[in-house]
């Protein structure tokens, strides 16, 4: 019954027509930014890092002692010549609950999503432009952090995941925002190959 319904809103006035655009990823730079601490999520930095990709770990402690800075791994990331690096804070329970016990549930998490929220803009600024991004919470502060306000939706990497290309923005970026526990082993590194 629901396939019919558009039709039935199109017909009676209530559904316009939509001109369809172009799914057109810009050029630039890539990078991973995970900050989900899901099984899946642990697995698939394991299989990137096993497959060679650069990665970088920040921690909460260092974050917190200024140890840590968006600029300093926004520098390293720049820094990774042509391969695409990965940024993570994911941690296994022990390490989430020694964090969550020293700054408090929500200041911990919170620690690192403006992290990386500002090592995405920063990136953004060095002529980065393709986005994977690990973690509901984060997705949405990398988002925010670029100014990402609408989405043109594209190919599927995994089930419920799409590349996406900011509308409205300049210059624009492509982005997969993945929930923590969404994808295969191999996420990180097949996404990649749907992208021109």
């Amino acid at each position: 019954m629901a396939i019919g319904l558009p039709e039935n809103f199109r017909r009676a006035g209530k559904l316009a027509l939509v001109e369809s655009r172009r799914f057109d990823v810009p050029e630039g730079r890539a990078v991973i930014l995970a900050g989900s601490c899901s099984t899946a999520t642990r697995r698939q930095i394991e299989v990137a890092i096993q497959e060679g990709v650069t990665a970088l770990k920040v921690d909460p402690f260092d974050i917190e002692k200024g140890r840590t800075t968006a600029e300093s791994v926004a520098d390293w990331a720049a820094g990774a010549g042509a391969a695409v690096p990965l940024v993570y804070s994911s941690a296994d329970p022990a390490e989430v609950q020694r964090a969550q016990a020293a700054f408090g549930r929500e200041r911990a998490g919170k620690t690192v999503e403006q992290l990386l929220a500002g090592v995405a803009r920063l990136l953004h600024m060095r002529g980065f432009s393709r986005f994977l991004v690990a973690g509901g919470e984060t997705s949405g502060a990398v988002v925010n952090g670029l100014g990402v306000s609408a989405m043109l939706i594209g190919p599927e990497i995994d089930p419920g995941v799409p590349w996406t290309v900011s509308v409205g923005m300049e210059p624009p970026v492509a982005l997969a925002l993945k929930s923590g526990n969404f994808g295969a082993d191999d996420f990180f590194l097949k996404a990649w190959r749907l992208l021109p």
